[in-house]
């Protein structure tokens, strides 16, 4: 068994406002994006402003924040929001979903495009080859947040988290970080330049993590208000399984475009 490594998840508290690093590696992951997308954008000569770009990603991480949100509302907790309306704006409590995140800044960054006259799939790959450094440092703020743990485990790297009781897990946060994070940005970093016509490297992305987070789900502590919803099966998987064929489908109509 390896030792839970104690990090306070607070770097900074002035009064009642703390600095979380789950927030600073949000706030690394769209800086860092930011940044390689410029770089795609110059090194392939792209006719896109910064001030398109600006204002494209002020949308997405809009469309991620209420997308997230909500997602989480309607996915993982629906009755327990209905007895209670006003929870869902309780965003300090937690409750965030990546899928619905993802469909957020989907439509935000869309609508963006569609008001600059820009195409939403050269600007989708742009950004999903640098999504997942955003995803990976997400998946480590939730590991120093001892949040989102795994099952548990005898596997010699199990780990005892301080809200997951006194039997050692997996430690699913890293899993996360490294299969959506590292391995699935090293996929899109290098396809980009390989694959031909605008949208494949969306789909990639879309199939890729689905598959990658349909496995770590197996790994996963289930979401305790839920369980297991379809056999041995949590919402994370189905929702990912969902999410893997739809980026199957995607990608053959749009390497047949």
């Amino acid at each position: 068994m390896l030792p839970y490594p104690t990090i306070d998840p607070e770097i900074l508290r002035i009064g009642p406002v703390a600095i979380r690093w789950y927030g600073v590696m949000y706030l690394i992951g769209f800086a860092s994006s930011y940044v390689l997308v410029r770089f795609q954008i110059k090194t392939r000569g792209i006719a896109l402003d910064r001030e398109f770009l600006d204002s494209l990603y002020t949308s997405i991480i809009l469309g991620l924040l209420i997308g997230a949100r909500l997602g989480y509302v309607l996915f993982y907790d629906l009755s327990a929001y209905l007895g209670n309306p006003l929870d869902i704006f309780a965003v300090w409590k937690g409750g965030m979903s990546f899928h619905g995140g993802l469909i957020g800044s989907v439509i935000a960054g869309v609508w963006n495009c569609k008001r600059s006259s820009a195409d939403p799939w050269t600007i989708s790959d742009l950004v999903t080859a640098t999504a997942p450094i955003g995803i990976g440092l997400g998946r480590l703020g939730n590991f120093i947040n001892g949040e989102l743990y795994g099952r548990v485990t005898t596997m010699p790297w199990g780990m005892v988290f301080p809200n997951g009781g006194p039997l050692p897990r997996h430690p699913s946060q890293i899993y996360e970080l490294f299969l959506e994070g590292v391995v699935l940005f090293f996929v899109l970093w290098t396809m980009k330049s390989r694959v031909r016509g605008s949208g494949v490297l969306t789909a990639l992305f879309i199939m890729l993590y689905g598959f990658s987070r349909f496995i770590v789900e197996f790994f996963r502590e289930p979401d305790a208000q839920l369980g297991f919803v379809i056999g041995l099966f949590t919402m994370g998987q189905v929702l990912s399984a969902c999410m893997a064929l739809a980026g199957a489908g995607l990608l053959l109509v749009r390497r047949k475009r």
